[in-house]
């Protein structure tokens, strides 16, 4: 067995493997390559069946990006995995309050967990806002609240959360939302690296 020690070579070759199992089902170049990049940050080409795009997810995302908009996240591990430095570039942030010891205090107070928590305290700072979404069915339900009872709309939702717990119905009341372009997978399949994936793909093509 020959073992491929190129990175750039590795890369290229397991886009080529990914390609026949995304190719007829987006035919959008910009859609291909995020889904792709689920794909290889999965290691499951499954996910070809269950990815959603929203028409308009897309062009969003860049549109916040360029603009300077930060990215609101549920996790640490998502926060992490965002490439800052280029989103820098463009006078965005990675934000994440999971771990603040005011949202902690909140959570406890309010019998929620801390990721709602962490979502009510960004408030209105998430309008305009990427929002990523890679943990917690929970955040996800109460950014779909602030945006659906109090018209609080970020710019695009990355909502991907995993588990078997609301992770399916989180995602799955993501997609009847009119308000908010998305970018999902269907089931309890998901997780931060998919979060981190869908954004920098996006990214990466500005």
């Amino acid at each position: 067995m020959e073992i491929i020690k190129d990175p750039l070579e590795i890369e290229k070759r397991s886009m080529e493997i990914i390609r026949p199992y995304v190719k007829d089902i987006f035919t959008d170049e910009a859609e291909l390559k995020v889904a792709s990049r689920i794909i290889h940050a999965a290691g499951d080409t499954d996910y070809a069946k269950i990815i959603r795009i929203h028409k308009e997810a897309i062009e969003a995302t860049k549109k916040a990006i360029i603009s300077g908009k930060n990215v609101c996240t549920d996790v640490e591990m998502v926060r992490t995995g965002i490439n800052k430095k280029k989103l820098a570039a463009y006078g965005g942030e990675v934000l994440c309050k999971i771990a603040d010891e005011e949202v902690a205090k909140k959570a406890k107070e309010r019998g929620i967990t801390r990721s709602m928590a962490a979502m009510r305290e960004f408030g209105e700072k998430l309008t305009d806002s990427v929002v990523a979404i890679g943990n917690a069915p929970t955040a996800l339900f109460e950014v779909l609240r602030l945006a659906e009872e109090e018209n609080i709309l970020p710019a695009v939702i990355i909502g991907v959360p995993v588990g078997f717990v609301g992770a399916a119905e989180s995602k799955a009341a993501l997609m009847k939302n009119k308000k908010v372009p998305y970018i999902t997978v269907e089931g309890t399949k998901g997780g931060s690296p998919i979060a981190v994936a869908a954004f920098n793909a996006i990214l990466y093509q500005i």
